[in-house]
């Protein structure tokens, strides 16, 4: 008898021990906001997974799109007939606005047409310069400057001397002018030759591409007097793949440069 009272002691006090070291059991409305917690971090884990998903979709198709530009940026496009392209011919001073205007006088003018001259806003010798051009195609075609031609200034990204703290400022300013200007011309081609405020007029071009506003073709000329390495403007447009055709005129700058176009001096 004694034998079975030990035995049957035993389980009595592990079980008590058991139930005096366990927590309460919960009641239904703790049970209750138990689940509802788990349910919105389950719920909160499933938008944030969602919300990578998304951005991570949106990332691939805007880098696709990006690939697909650079890769048709270059080619010609299709046409059924020979028209007029509207053209944004940027300007600027030290010598660019006289390179550029040569350019433009071996051009073909009813092919490239109407013409938006851009210089920056402190060159006004730039656009004189252009509107005598265009005074004197009147003289030969006889059609009105108000028909081809049209005059602009665009904010300077950055004075000469001007400090790089307050030139972000002022950058901030220069690309906001260049994207109204860029929407309200929406040139089908844009030639440029080396000036700063080319930069943002491409740029904003490239992203009108992208997101498919418009296709405009950027053709960069860069300046005689780079001889040996390309104009700031020039390296940015070439390394980033901005325009779709980059000239040089001169041998060595070709070699250095193998996407480029040597066309010789153009002066």
């Amino acid at each position: 008898m004694r034998r079975s009272n030990k035995v049957s002691d035993v389980p009595a006090t592990a079980i008590t021990k058991r139930l005096q070291g366990s927590r309460p059991l919960p009641k239904r409305g703790q049970s209750a906001l138990i689940m509802v917690e788990g349910g919105g971090c389950c719920f909160s884990l499933m938008a944030s997974k969602t919300a990578v998903t998304f951005f991570l979709i949106s990332l691939t198709l805007i880098l696709i799109r990006v690939l697909y530009v650079i890769y048709r940026s270059g080619r010609p496009l299709q046409t059924k007939a020979p028209r007029a392209f509207s053209t944004l011919i940027v300007l600027g001073s030290g010598g660019h606005t006289a390179e550029m205007l040569d350019l433009l006088s071996v051009l073909q003018k009813e092919r490239f047409s109407p013409r938006f001259y851009v210089a920056a806003a402190t060159d006004n010798m730039s656009l004189e310069k252009a509107r005598t051009l265009e005074k004197s195609l009147v003289e030969v075609t006889g059609v009105k400057v108000v028909e081809t031609a049209q005059f602009m200034q665009i904010y300077r990204s950055r004075e000469v001397g001007q400090s790089y703290l307050t030139s972000i400022w002022t950058t901030l300013i220069a690309t906001a002018h260049a994207l109204w200007l860029m929407t309200k011309i929406r040139p089908q081609v844009i030639l440029c030759n080396g000036p700063g405020t080319c930069v943002p007029l491409c740029a904003i071009a490239f992203f009108f591409k992208v997101v498919g506003i418009r296709w405009s073709s950027v053709f960069y000329v860069e300046s005689i007097a780079r001889v040996r390495r390309l104009s700031l403007s020039g390296l940015l447009l070439y390394k980033l793949r901005i325009v779709d055709q980059f000239f040089v005129q001169w041998p060595q700058l070709k070699r250095q440069y193998p996407r480029a176009h040597y066309v010789g001096c153009l002066m």
